[in-house]
């Protein structure tokens, strides 16, 4: 009787399923038209107005291209260079590392000296002020690492020159006397400061992982290998990559190497110092040739769904140029949705890059952007599925040190207000921060609720799935005022936009965007319960 009534409620979940499906499907179909035409309509009706955009190659001599963010930009013009300095680098490791065997010793000067090279092109004198920095942390880390004060002290260090190098724009060689002050005219091509962010955040997580290594190791392996699917398979994943016994791998020349390992100096994906030298040591083979080469591939496609994007739809320049301020309720949607996944596309080809380039030398750091921003409908997913690499980053060295989930309502202000000053000293990055922890709050309240109420009627599911669909209309719509006022309109635009969509002519169109992540939050869940039926 229990299977028959088992096999009667799958029955009729399918079919409720199927029934939703016939409904959402054709409504997100319309909408995606709906918001290709009109984007093709207002960058049409606009574009010589807009800021950015230059000579295209898609299409006709006389098409443009909207080049206005400059990451991107800069990214885009330098890729055919990237890509031969790359091969070379690659070949030049995987020679080495195969015909005269090395291991992480011999492998960490092979990259020390291949990363040097890479590092005097970028930033010329200015490694000076890199290698002197590096050099006090690591003095720090040996010196106090056994101590109780230490994660005090390694924070403190850290954010002192994350501010510093930010105040004094990469400092001057001047300041140090007139006679240092030739050195400024060997700066490199890149900005040494903007890099060195990442390398704070690598700074830190040897600081911690030999702090931790000194205290021993309580990660029990045999548990995780019975709950993890990844290492079930045959492959080792990246938690245990981090948790190895890498005790004699702390030294100066393995730190360095790991703080400017060359394929993810630049932007990373970031990874832990234990989980970096675990790998050259041995190197990754969780992605065979052929994976690596259909990475290859889909990353090419890619890029060539970017072009057509830039092309023919100017998002961004209108961010650029202030000409949202002209477009009613409506357009400003579609140009704050674009935006958005403007910015998720241009971060995937970006990372999944570099990230490529470390695979083929042997290094598999944590994939970002492993969801697309259009399957996300909370923020705690958005956050672990867009810079996953760095939440990892701030799981591990953040909010565990912090207190975990029996503090998580606290720590969350303190994270994000790191994000923020880690990404720039801005008043509109911080304003992004702390309204993300503003939202972070109901959602997590409701969440708390949702898991201890258990539904056992049909009817309590249904309406536990609606609630569900609703909340995840609101938190994407805050989610996206949030990364609007973040990256696109700033504070002081906040008051603007409520002005426009709280009129006669905004309401229809905040409604509908409701209505719209709605039915995008309930395929949502489709996508969910199919995954799961797969697995």
């Amino acid at each position: 009787m229990l299977n028959e009534t088992k096999m009667k409620k799958k029955k009729m979940q399918a079919y409720f399923s199927k029934g939703e499906l016939m409904v959402w499907i054709p409504y997100a179909i319309a909408f995606y038209v709906f918001i290709i035409r009109r984007s093709l309509q207002i960058s049409h009706d606009h574009f010589s107005k807009l800021y950015g955009l230059r000579p295209g190659w898609l299409f006709s001599p006389q098409s443009l291209n909207d080049v206005s963010d400059a990451q991107w930009r800069n990214f885009r013009s330098n890729l055919p260079i990237l890509t031969v300095v790359f091969i070379l680098f690659a070949v030049l490791a995987n020679t080495f590392r195969t015909f005269f065997n090395l291991k992480a010793r011999g492998m960490s000067i092979l990259w020390l000296f291949i990363s040097f090279i890479y590092l005097f092109y970028l930033h010329g004198a200015c490694v000076i002020f890199i290698l002197s920095i590096a050099s006090l942390n690591f003095l720090l880390v040996k010196s106090f690492a056994r101590r109780n004060c230490f994660p005090f002290l390694l924070w403190i260090f850290n954010i002192f020159f994350l501010i510093f190098n930010r105040v004094y724009e990469g400092y001057s060689f001047s300041i140090f006397g007139q006679h240092w002050a030739y050195l400024d005219n060997f700066r490199g091509t890149f900005r040494w400061h903007i890099c060195f962010n990442f390398v704070i955040l690598r700074m830190i997580s040897f600081g911690y992982d030999y702090h931790w290594a000194q205290q021993g190791s309580h990660f029990d392996h045999e548990k995780h290998v019975q709950r993890c699917h990844v290492c079930k398979s045959g492959k080792l994943c990246y938690q245990i990559q981090q948790e190895r016994n890498i005790s004699e791998n702390y030294a100066l020349a393995m730190y360095l190497c790991y703080l400017v390992y060359a394929p993810l100096y630049i932007s990373g994906p970031i990874i832990s110092f234990n989980a970096f030298a675990s790998q050259l040591e041995v190197p990754q083979n969780n992605y065979l040739r052929r994976d690596v080469l259909w990475y290859g591939l889909r990353w090419i496609f890619s890029l060539l769904l970017m072009e057509l994007m830039t092309h023919i739809f100017y998002y961004n320049a209108f961010a650029i140029s202030g000409m949202w301020k002209l477009l009613s309720p409506l357009d400003v949607f579609i140009v704050g949705y674009g935006v958005l996944n403007f910015m998720w596309l241009k971060f995937f080809l970006i990372w999944r890059y570099f990230r490529l380039w470390s695979l083929i030398c042997g290094i598999e750091a944590p994939e970002n952007m492993p969801r697309c921003v259009n399957n996300c409908h909370n923020l705690e997913t958005f956050w672990k599925n867009w810079h996953a690499s760095f939440n990892k980053w701030l799981v591990r060295y953040m909010y565990i040190p912090l207190g975990g989930s029996q503090k998580k309502l606290y720590n969350i202000w303190a994270i994000f207000t790191f994000v923020a000053v880690w990404h720039d000293l801005e008043w509109k990055l911080l304003s992004w921060a702390w309204l993300t922890c503003l939202f972070f709050i109901p959602e997590m309240v409701v969440k708390s609720a949702a898991d201890s109420f258990q539904a056992e009627s049909a009817f309590g599911r249904f309406l536990v799935r609606e609630l569900r669909a609703f909340a995840g209309s609101i938190t994407i719509t805050c989610l996206m005022i949030a990364n609007l006022v973040g990256y696109v309109i700033g504070p002081s635009g906040v008051n603007w936009l409520m002005s426009q969509f709280l009129t006669r002519e905004g309401l229809p169109v905040l409604g509908g965007m409701f209505l719209t992540f709605y039915v995008g939050t309930k395929l949502m869940f489709q996508i969910s319960d199919a995954k799961q039926r797969k697995q």
